[in-house]
């Protein structure tokens, strides 16, 4: 048997005793012969004897030195840091003013309405007529008579911002008083969008059931006619006033809104022949409506408004007629059934009359009754 070290098959021949290598190599020592290497027993340590008894299961990261100066991390923490601390300060400097207040409830609308009585029977005639001799034959048409004034920005509100203001206002004075629909078609949803949601039960209770307590007027939110009396003689609506804005806090704009609508009416389909022979044709009414709007940022952004108040003068009316659900026009030809205070002229802008009921200034008809046009002609 082989001796601890040397090859399985013996020493090679040609290799003297007690020489490792013979003389002929002296690095024989090294090689190992085929033989040496298929009889040797390879064995391969485990992980864990690998390791040791006390080889740490994890290895440690380097501890970083105070002495050695900052790592490029922690560099990179400061600069993100004094980055973020100049960009605040740059940011509150240039921010415009502002405290942000509480948010408040709209208030509910306060209604006013005012009958204007005629000083005798309506007078009647041809749609263009009344328009051509009318008071209102200076107005503009429809949405283009309700014009918006010069814009400025107010000390915590854009041009911008005051510009939705204004024009939020003149959309629901379009909605509200021109659309057909709405003035004899009992629509209200026109209207209904453009008001602030803490508004909208007040609204529907007053179209529901509107009554004359200063709160739920139907015609205090918009112009309507019962359309089984009356029927626009004309589609045409003549418009004239006024729109002006006001900052009233940091965080809230007002509209007031003064303009005089003159309608021509006339008896409704219904009606019969012989009552619109008698009526004369068709006729001219008027509402004069003074309204005021309050906008906070809210309702700037989401295109609606609060309507504060509404104070209306609209007539030929009697001074009994309820008008709190609709306007009930006195068509050509008819006289009030009650006589009224003094004259009152809603197309005097400015000059609002405190009382319940007023009589229709003569010079807020036409300048003379107009004869209906004969046929042919």
């Amino acid at each position: 048997m082989a001796g601890r070290g040397d090859p399985p098959e013996g020493t090679p021949e040609g290799t003297p005793e007690g020489l490792p290598g013979g003389g002929e190599d002296e690095y024989r020592f090294v090689v190992f012969d085929e033989s040496f290497v298929q009889a040797a027993r390879l064995q391969e340590f485990s992980a864990t004897e690998r390791m040791g008894p006390h080889a740490p299961a994890v290895r440690s990261l380097p501890v970083w030195r105070l002495g050695a100066g900052p790592t490029p991390a922690l560099l990179l923490v400061l600069v993100v840091a004094v980055a973020v601390v100049f960009g605040t300060a740059i940011y509150l400097s240039i921010r415009p003013p502002h405290q942000t207040s509480p948010a408040k409830r709209a208030e509910p609308l306060r209604v006013t309405l005012i009958p204007l009585a005629p000083s005798g029977p309506v007078p009647g005639g041809a749609p263009a007529d009344l328009h051509a001799t009318g008071p209102a034959a200076r107005f503009r048409a429809g949405a283009a008579g309700i014009t918006l004034p010069g814009v400025r920005p107010t000390e915590n509100f854009s041009v911008s911002q005051v510009t939705a203001a204004l024009t939020t206002a003149k959309d629901y004075l379009v909605e509200s008083s021109l659309d057909p629909d709405v003035l004899t078609g009992g629509a209200v949803r026109p209207v209904r969008v453009l008001l602030d949601p803490d508004q909208l039960e007040q609204f529907d209770r007053s179209m529901a059931k509107p009554a004359a307590d200063g709160r739920h007027a139907a015609t205090g939110w918009l112009v309507r006619y019962d359309p089984a009396e009356v029927a626009l003689a004309d589609p045409e609506v003549r418009v004239g006033g006024t729109l002006h804005v006001t900052e009233t806090s940091p965080d809230t704009l007002e509209v007031t809104s003064d303009h005089t609508f003159a309608y021509v009416l006339r008896p409704a389909g219904g009606t019969a022949p012989a009552a619109r022979s008698r009526a004369g044709g068709a006729s001219l009414f008027t509402v004069r409506r003074e309204l005021r709007f309050r906008f906070d940022r809210e309702d700037l952004l989401r295109h609606r408004t609060e309507l504060l108040a509404s104070s209306v003068q609209a007539g030929p009316q009697s001074c009994s007629a309820e008008t709190a659900g609709v306007l009930r026009p006195l068509l050509a030809g008819r006289s009030p059934s009650t006589r009224a205070p003094a004259g009152t002229d809603p197309y005097a802008l400015g000059d609002t009359a405190p009382a319940l009921c007023g009589s229709l200034a003569p010079g807020a008809q036409p300048r003379h009754p107009v004869r209906p046009r004969a046929p042919g002609r």
